[in-house]
């Protein structure tokens, strides 16, 4: 007879990537206790399948007593995300508090409450912003850029002390852009000026980027949970790097729209977007990100298998159907 499978808690669980995760584990047939601020509709609909858990804002303070009672294992999604303009005070010290004094707490209170194995979203911003060359890998030095970026590398190393101090087993992922139905920021905003048929002056852009679908992310989220105890640091992505026009010609099929792209060069794109106030965004479309994504797959036999533009289709999709919010058990 095979062991049960680990109840399991996963904080941020009305978020994008937690309720897709929350269902696929409830499916597996994991016992699932989704940590929530708020009420989420999304967890309503699978309700049945989940045990929700209302928490204070996450930080230093927090107490996690009653969502930890008889868990074996914690995923934790639960940040301050990126923000495009953050109009804190002091952002780094937000940051800081949520993603770094939050995840510390949390790991502690975890290692305390007899939890084995902790798996922490990290992101891809802790090794940059871009690539020249060769891609990201897992040994490169750290070199975050932003405030979110420091908060997620800061976090990993607070939850990395706890494991050395308690015996936690902490394994982290660091995924680039994640997209999927239902997926905002920077790609939303990306779908509208394509679904709106606006020019968009990216023809000239020759650059790679590594993404991850949601499903592949799921995948290896999955895949590092049934691993016995990795304990490390895995970079994670498609494994198949789009440029930004291939990016939008993508989007355009999924919405059955035109791709308006324009040739224009970069270099006065770039200035354009200096002038506009939106350089960062500009270099994310005009540059490249490429992650190596060999060490999960040779340590854990992980490799994605959504191929990324069979995933934008459908992402593009959910989006023209205005279904994306919605989040259904798999079958």
């Amino acid at each position: 007879m095979s062991a049960p499978l680990p109840s399991v808690l996963v904080t941020g669980a009305g978020g994008f990537v937690g309720l897709r995760l929350c269902a696929r584990l409830a499916v597996a047939g994991h016992r699932v206790r989704a940590a929530v601020r708020r009420e989420s509709t999304g967890l309503a609909a699978i309700a049945p399948a989940v045990d929700v858990v209302h928490v204070d804002d996450i930080g230093p303070d927090t107490d996690w007593q009653a969502a930890l009672d008889g868990v074996g294992m914690v995923v934790h999604l639960a940040a301050r995300a990126h923000v495009m303009r953050d109009s804190a005070a002091d952002p780094l010290a937000l940051y800081r508090r949520i993603n770094v004094a939050g995840s510390e707490r949390l790991g502690r209170a975890a290692a305390a409450a007899g939890v084995g194995r902790l798996l922490y979203m990290s992101s891809i911003k802790v090794n940059g912003e871009a690539t020249a060359g060769a891609p990201f890998c897992e040994s490169d030095a750290p070199a975050p850029l932003d405030a979110y970026g420091r908060s997620k590398w800061e976090a990993e190393q607070a939850l990395s002390s706890v494991a050395a101090e308690t015996g936690l087993v902490v394994t982290a992922l660091r995924p680039p852009m994640i997209y999927g139905p239902g997926v905002k920021g920077n790609l939303a905003r990306l779908l509208r000026w394509i679904d709106r048929g606006l020019p968009l002056p990216f023809a000239s852009i020759v650059n790679r980027r590594s993404l991850i679908y949601l499903e592949n992310l799921i995948d290896a989220t999955l895949a590092v949970m049934r691993h016995p105890a990795p304990g490390k640091v895995y970079l994670v992505s498609d494994a198949h790097d789009l440029s930004t026009p291939q990016l939008v010609r993508a989007l355009a099929r999924g919405l059955d729209k035109p791709p308006r792209l324009l040739l224009f060069p970069p270099s006065l794109l770039r200035l354009a977007g200096t002038c506009a106030g939106q350089r960062d965004a500009v270099a994310r479309l005009a540059g490249s990100l490429q992650i190596d994504a060999s060490r999960i797959a040779a340590e854990l036999g992980w490799r994605p298998a959504h191929d990324p533009e069979q995933g934008l289709i459908l992402t593009a999709r959910a989006y023209a159907e205005r279904s994306g919010s919605t989040v259904e058990l798999p079958r």
